[in-house]
């Protein structure tokens, strides 16, 4: 990937609810997965990460709405996730390994 490639998700007119992510340190941790001699709890690791990483770039296009909140300065209107019914249905064996760092997400 190119540093000045800004684009970090992609998409391919075949297929219009896919979306790529191109991200460096997504492409990293990946290679060590891959890696022959990359241990299992290396392997679980690294595909938590990489679901952190993934779900940050998903997530982007969820709703929020501003709700009063007490700082310890004074109160405010700040920005949070707009409660809907969000469902992480994983696919089986390859998906599984994802759910608890999209559930640490949300």
């Amino acid at each position: 990937m190119n540093s000045t490639d800004i684009s970090l998700m992609r998409t391919d007119p075949r297929f219009p609810t896919l979306h790529i992510v191109n991200h460096p340190l997504i492409e990293h941790k990946l290679s060590i997965m891959r890696d022959k001699n990359t241990v299992t709890k290396d392997f679980r690791t690294l595909l938590y990460e990489i679901t952190l990483l993934m779900g940050y770039e998903v997530t982007r296009g969820m709703e929020t709405e501003l709700v009063d909140i007490e700082t310890p300065i004074c109160p405010m209107k700040a920005p949070m996730l707009k409660a809907t019914n969000t469902v992480i249905v994983p696919i089986l064996r390859a998906g599984l390994g994802m759910t608890d760092g999209l559930l640490a997400l949300l």
